[in-house]
């Protein structure tokens, strides 16, 4: 399984994007406080959708919380700070769980949790005159990275809402 840990999220907005990639992903979120919003705001609802009624996720009040919830984890940590890209790594095995964490929008994971663990640093290429990118993106691309090696679990590979053959279909309608 694949977690996602979104260190005191700061916009709403990115906060819903993520529930709604992780709730269509099948990933566990966990979102550590404390919060400067409400996870019932209407810009999350609007962002997630529908689909945040099937996400599975967690809330803890701090990191000491997360840490008492979740002992003896293996935590990759998303920053610029790595020299190593996320690419790099390997999460194919399939009955092992895999954590990201994500930090803030505006100073990312504190540096001394980063410190703490220098072998689990993985980055996102960018520019090197960028600080960052969006946090929702971020999350988006890590895991579908780790969902890429392992074969995309049992994620649809195919329009099953209307149909595989949809398009085709539509067209001969016409």
């Amino acid at each position: 399984m694949i977690h996602i840990i979104l260190y005191r999220p700061e916009k709403p907005a990115n906060t819903g994007n993520i529930m709604r990639t992780c709730s269509a992903s099948g990933a566990t979120l966990h979102i550590i406080g404390p919060l400067s919003f409400s996870l019932d705001e209407k810009d999350l609802k609007r962002a997630g959708l529908d689909y945040i009624e099937y996400l599975n996720y967690h809330y803890y009040d701090n990191y000491v919380c997360f840490l008492k919830e979740n002992p003896n984890i293996d935590i990759y940590y998303v920053t610029r700070y790595s020299n190593k890209v996320y690419s790099e790594f390997d999460y194919s095995k399939k009955d092992i769980d895999y954590w990201f964490m994500f930090g803030r929008e505006s100073t990312g994971i504190p540096h001394d949790i980063l410190r703490a663990h220098p072998d689990h640093l993985l980055r996102i290429p960018m520019k090197m005159d960028a600080r960052s990118l969006n946090l929702s993106n971020c999350v988006a691309i890590v895991l579908y990275e780790a969902l890429r090696q392992q074969g995309y679990n049992d994620l649809s590979t195919f329009e099953a809402i209307k149909g595989e053959d949809f398009l085709r279909k539509e067209e001969h309608e016409k």
